[in-house]
């Protein structure tokens, strides 16, 4: 089903707080019949009598800025059986943004029972894209009328997240008699890249990305990316999803997402298992099996909603912060194509945000970083703010003062 709409893609960050509505999904517009034509047109004849024509780089139909909504049924399901859909937007040059949605996770029976108050159990609808534009909730990468914005005149194929699995899950679990949970992020995932294969053949870039959930998303299914278009520029960021986790919780709640039917056949897993999976096995491995392409991490060094959730599987917060420079730090180590960006303060999630363009208290506005991420001749150097100056929260200080917060400052902590 197509139906459009000129609107930006909602986001839902991955918080403790749910960000989803309670309120029952209503039912989606009627389908749209029939195919789109290309917008390019064939004119003339050359000298041989063949055709003098520009072939055309897609055929989505769409003009610059147009946004629609597909929702594909078949194997596609969110988590507790309502319909998925993602959502493609128009641009005007042969470059694509594909941006996985965050929005928390669930893994037993207490997380995944809460009626959407740990993670979105429900695709967005065309509606509430449309608030979220209309209220400039929805900016940074998504802001296609900001001359500083790297990404305004591209195609966008953005994918909900409403699995709890972090766009990794194939399986259905039963966690009681009354509480079956569809986590088949991958199933989702695959109908979104099916569309932008057939409609997108041959795009000379990629900028692969994702907050908060989406994150994992992003690296993990860089991969089949990369596979399937061997000629594109690709830039992958991972936006505020550093993969500080315990090991218990690893080892007793990871398996029921099925996480092993998505990765790579060629993925060495450290001691034959699962359980020994990281987030520095993920990314060096992706890294290293494509050295051509950009790998980067982005978080602030306080990240409240990521030390919320290390809490929530047993770990201390005053542990994240040091754990997640060890992690980039290895990663770096292991790899010549990844780097890493690390801002002061608390804020959760970069690139849904006008934080994008406004000046860290230490470190580069984030869009010029990321112009040099993806445009440079060589990859940016890691940055990360000092111990003294990561406290130095100018974000979170504006919205004590501020009278219209911005949507960041729901993830300021305050005393």
């Amino acid at each position: 089903m197509r139906v459009p709409v000129r609107a930006l893609m909602v986001f839902c960050a991955f918080g403790l707080v749910g960000c989803g509505d309670d309120s029952e999904a209503e039912n989606p517009t009627e389908p749209v019949e029939g195919t789109t034509e290309s917008p390019v047109e064939t004119e003339g004849e050359g000298e041989e009598g063949e055709p003098d024509s520009v072939e055309p780089f897609h055929t989505t139909g769409l003009e610059p800025g147009e946004l629609i909504a597909i929702e594909p049924g078949g194997d596609t399901i969110c988590s507790r059986g309502t319909p998925f859909r993602y959502f493609v937007r128009g641009g005007s040059v042969n470059k694509v943004v594909v941006d996985f949605a965050g929005g928390g996770a669930c893994w037993d029976q207490v997380t995944c029972s809460i009626a959407d108050a740990i993670f979105n159990a429900e695709a967005p609808e065309l509606e509430l894209l449309q608030a979220a534009m209309d209220a400039k909730v929805l900016t940074g990468i998504y802001d296609n009328e900001n001359e500083d914005n790297p990404f305004k005149d591209w195609f966008l194929i953005h994918i909900p997240y409403c699995t709890g699995d972090i766009h990794w899950g194939d399986s259905t679990v039963d966690y009681t008699e009354n509480l079956q949970i569809q986590h088949r992020g991958l199933k989702n995932v695959l109908a979104a890249l099916g569309y932008m294969e057939e409609n997108i053949p041959s795009p000379d870039e990629l900028f692969v990305t994702g907050c908060s959930a989406g994150a994992y998303g992003a690296i993990l299914h860089s991969n089949r990316l990369a596979e399937t278009y061997p000629e594109a520029k690709i830039s992958v960021l991972g936006d505020s999803g550093a993969g500080i986790i315990t090991e218990d919780w690893f080892a007793d709640s990871f398996p029921q997402w099925n996480a092993e039917a998505t990765l790579p056949s060629w993925f060495e897993l450290p001691g034959g298992s699962v359980l020994g999976l990281t987030i520095v096995d993920v990314y060096t491995e992706i890294a290293n099996q494509h050295p051509d392409l950009r790998f980067a991490q982005y978080t602030t060094a306080f990240d409240s909603n990521q030390e919320i959730y290390y809490l929530a599987m047993g770990g201390e917060e005053v542990d994240w912060s040091g754990k997640m420079l060890a992690s980039l730090k290895e990663i770096e180590e292991q790899t010549t194509n990844f780097t890493y960006y690390v801002t002061p303060g608390e804020v959760h999630c970069i690139t849904p945000y006008s934080l994008m363009y406004q000046e860290p208290a230490v470190g580069p506005v984030v869009s010029d970083w990321l112009k040099d991420f993806i445009g440079a001749a060589e990859l940016p150097a890691p940055i990360a703010c000092s111990t003294e100056d990561c406290v130095k929260d100018v974000w979170c200080e504006e919205c004590k003062t501020s009278d219209t917060p911005g949507s960041h400052c729901g993830h300021c902590i305050t005393e």
